[in-house]
């Protein structure tokens, strides 16, 4: 059984840091590309970021840019978010994804697997 768990969400003040963790089992997670999308309230899931299975290119949507970074470890079958900078904008529940043998895609449907999520929440 397939298991992605969220975790490192919570309450931060704009401008502050967070590293969300995203941890896999029941499959062999180093040949699964990696997502991050979120989800705000009242809105559509987007994407954040996405690394390839090979961990050889990322991608991110252009709102965090330079302020967030992912990077996985596949000894640790765990994907990372690095959040810094933080606004209050970038509320909302995170959720992690896999896509068998990708290169990382923007697309929700590419995905496989998805985590239950872990929330962020940014006060001004």
């Amino acid at each position: 059984q397939v298991q992605l768990v969220e975790s490192g969400g919570g309450l931060v003040q704009a401008g502050g840091s967070l590293r969300l963790s995203c941890a896999a089992s029941g499959l062999t997670f180093s040949t699964y590309a990696m997502g991050w999308f979120r989800q705000a309230p009242g809105k559509e899931r987007e994407f954040v970021a996405t690394i390839a299975w090979s961990g050889s290119s990322t991608y991110y949507t252009d709102s965090v840019k330079g302020r967030f970074t992912i990077s996985r470890d596949d000894a640790k079958n765990t994907v990372y978010l690095q959040m810094n900078s933080l606004k209050p904008e970038d509320e909302a529940i995170y959720y992690c994804a896999a896509q068998k043998f990708g290169y990382g895609s923007r697309i929700e449907r590419e995905y496989k697997y998805w985590g239950q999520g872990t929330q962020v929440t940014v006060s001004s």
